[in-house]
């Protein structure tokens, strides 16, 4: 009977550690970094248990949500849009989230991660359908912005915000893209013709302005040459009118002597000579006073014309 007894004891209280062992276990909780619990109390809201040691009533308070903290890359799928200009467009991105209360993430909609991708969607159809086809390319990060605000905006009462939204690929259909390809094609041409010309412009410009510049620079030449030669031609005049005057001082000086006189005379009787019989050897008919026609007289009318200067005073030495 004591054995009996010890026994029962013995299992009561092995009972009793168990019982308290998982009493003790669902009330403690170990909540791991960047996650948040969410617990019920008789089926509402409690309390929300970050990360670290928590505890709560056993049987009474349970664990209804477990939801992650971390940023979250969400891939949202190919989607058909039509532009302003009526152009069907396939476009699919990528977006970033996170939730920053876990209370509204649990109980404000049913599946924020579905929400969200369909949110971004919609509004991706609908800012497309703002603008055209050439805008749509050219304005990713407006399109992008506008996903954002839409998406946190009614985020807000789902306890999740978006960081950010990047498009992924727009793809048109394959005849907008061989338009497009001839377009930029033609545009290529075009910008080739437009530096071509550019660089014959300006190859003509160089031209001209060196045609021009050498041009100056010949006139300039030429203007310097001449300057040089009408200097050169003022120093010979100026040289020899100097020795022309130096000689007729010279001349006026011999003159004033009676040596000198006898010699001007001497030589004006001589060109007188030398005239008269130059004219007889260049003329056929050359007209002479019978009276005057030997050479006496002709030496007599030289030295009476000289008798004519010595008495006008001429050569006086005053």
């Amino acid at each position: 009977m004591l054995d009996l007894l010890i026994g029962s004891g013995a299992v009561f209280w092995i009972g009793l550690a168990v019982v308290i062992l998982l009493i003790l276990n669902s009330s403690v909780k170990f909540v791991p970094q960047n996650m948040a619990f969410v617990v019920e109390r008789f089926g509402k809201f409690h309390k929300t248990m970050t990360a670290g040691l928590n505890f709560v009533l056993p049987f009474v308070d349970r664990v209804a949500y477990r939801v992650s903290l971390k940023e979250m890359a969400l891939d949202v799928p190919g989607q058909s849009a039509i532009t302003k200009d009526n152009i069907t467009l396939n476009v699919d991105g990528v977006l970033y989230m996170k939730v920053l209360d876990p209370e509204k993430a649990s109980y404000g909609i049913d599946n924020y991660v579905f929400g969200v991708t369909q949110l971004a969607q919609t509004t991706m159809r609908s800012e497309i359908g703002k603008i055209t086809l050439d805008r749509t390319f050219e304005e990713r990060d407006s399109l992008n912005s506008a996903i954002v605000n839409a998406i946190n905006e009614a985020g807000a009462a789902w306890g999740a915000t978006c960081l950010r939204y990047e498009i992924k690929d727009i793809t048109p259909p394959k005849s907008v893209l061989e338009a497009m390809e001839r377009q930029m094609k033609a545009e290529r041409d075009k910008r080739a013709l437009i530096l071509e010309s550019e660089g014959l412009r300006q190859s003509q410009i160089n031209k001209s302005e060196g045609e021009k510049r050498a041009q100056v620079l010949a006139a300039e030449g030429e203007r310097e040459q001449r300057i040089l030669e009408a200097q050169g031609e003022a120093q010979a005049i100026t040289t020899v009118a100097s020795a022309q005057a130096e000689a007729l001082d010279l001349v006026g000086r011999a003159a004033a002597t009676p040596e000198g006189q006898k010699a001007v005379q001497l030589d004006l009787a001589s060109k007188a000579i030398s005239a008269k019989e130059k004219i007889a050897k260049d003329s056929t008919i050359v007209l002479m006073d019978g009276s005057n026609n030997d050479a006496g007289k002709v030496v007599a009318e030289s030295m009476a014309v000289v008798a004519a200067m010595n008495s006008s005073g001429s050569f006086n030495s005053q």
